[in-house]
């Protein structure tokens, strides 16, 4: 995806608004709070328009047309907080499983992910032990996003030794205890996943046990990419719910918009928006392009679309006055997603960090947060 769309990606984001106008507007996200996750919606996107098989390739059951379509989905996603886990399952786990997998894992695990099976990630707090036919996780995974909802999780685990596996485990398994957290996000739930050592029979380890790091570090470049595409679609629509909003309300005569004040703050909260989708079309780009562009590339996306949705989140609260802080009014939602959203794969620090290391600085002498 270069920074002007195809035509077919611009179909795509035309048809995905217009099914998440119908579906996913703000009184269905708020009627899914009390479970935690929209299940029609899930379904309508899995069974009825093929979204969860759009970046798994058609030999698996998928669409096969890359990450980069799969982006503008999750762009658009973003812009209604859409209440079902289309980015832990596919921006997510379906990039760590076609990072670490072999052919036969594959195709034992896409095509249920392409048929609609919710998956969640769990990237810290495991520990694997054993050995084929006898594998053990250990530990707690703490904010594992719809954790709640998953039929399968795959787990970040150390070890066996002092390597890093990849485990593919049904979330069903005995030995495995799944809690809803309390959390700031109601758009994105999370959970607490407990592994108390029971006999996983049907876990998969991907690849070879204790060498994963490098195909997880793959996928996960791959996950902040689509993850800085959602935020994208979140700033927007903040954008766009702020400007409507200032040219309506009257004060003095006249709409809030035409102060010059409220014009300056407007116009900052354009320059980030497009800013961070030039950042974001980039790492989206790289995900399907051969070499190592891809980590400068999802790392810079994440700074620019994290402080873009904070900072409009931010700014669209101030500018809708007293509404901007009630309940019924969406944009505290829009300010808590960009919160939690923050934190998810890595904070600004965290990538500005990783950032320096590939420049050839020392992470002290990264750009200030």
């Amino acid at each position: 995806m270069g920074l002007v769309r195809s035509a077919d990606q611009r179909m795509i984001a035309e048809t995905a608004r217009a099914f998440l106008g119908e579906y996913a507007g703000s009184q269905a996200r708020r009627a899914a709070f009390d479970a935690g996750w929209d299940a029609a919606l899930w379904a309508r996107m899995s069974q009825d328009v093929g979204w969860t098989g759009i970046a798994i390739p058609e030999a698996h059951g998928g669409s096969g047309l890359g990450w980069t379509d799969l982006a503008v989905l999750l762009e658009e996603t973003g812009r209604e907080l859409a209440m079902a886990p289309l980015f832990s399952t596919c921006g997510l786990c379906v990039p760590l499983i076609t990072a670490a997998a072999d052919t036969e894992q594959q195709a034992k695990l896409l095509p249920r992910l392409a048929a609609g099976a919710p998956a969640a990630a769990c990237l810290a707090g495991a520990v694997l032990r054993g050995g084929p036919g006898d594998w053990r996780l250990y530990g707690e995974a703490r904010y594992v996003a719809y954790g709640h909802a998953a039929e399968l999780l795959v787990v970040v685990a150390q070890g066996p030794g002092e390597g890093v596996s990849l485990v593919v485990v049904e979330a069903a398994a005995p030995g495995i205890e799944i809690t809803r957290q309390t959390s700031l996000d109601l758009t994105r739930p999370y959970s607490t996943v407990r592994f108390d050592g029971a006999p996983l029979v049907d876990a998969l380890v991907l690849g070879e046990p204790g060498r994963a790091q490098a195909a997880i570090t793959r996928g996960l470049s791959i996950a902040s990419a689509m993850l800085a595409a959602e935020q994208v679609g979140a700033a927007e629509k903040v954008l766009e719910m702020t400007r409507d909003f200032v040219t309506q309300r009257v004060q003095f005569g006249r709409p809030v918009g035409s102060f010059q004040a409220v014009k300056h703050r407007m116009a900052d909260m354009a320059v980030w928006v497009e800013t961070a989708r030039s950042a974001a079309a980039w790492a989206a780009a790289a995900c399907d392009a051969p070499g190592d562009e891809l980590f400068a590339a999802s790392a810079a996306a994440r700074v620019q679309a994290t402080r873009a949705l904070e900072r409009c989140a931010a700014d669209a609260i101030q500018l809708h006055g007293g509404i901007g802080f009630t309940w019924e009014h969406d944009a505290h939602l829009y300010f808590k997603r960009a919160r939690s959203s923050a934190t998810l794969l890595g904070d600004v620090s965290a990538q500005l960090d990783s950032i320096a290391e590939m420049i050839g600085l020392a992470p002290s002498e990264s750009l200030p947060v």
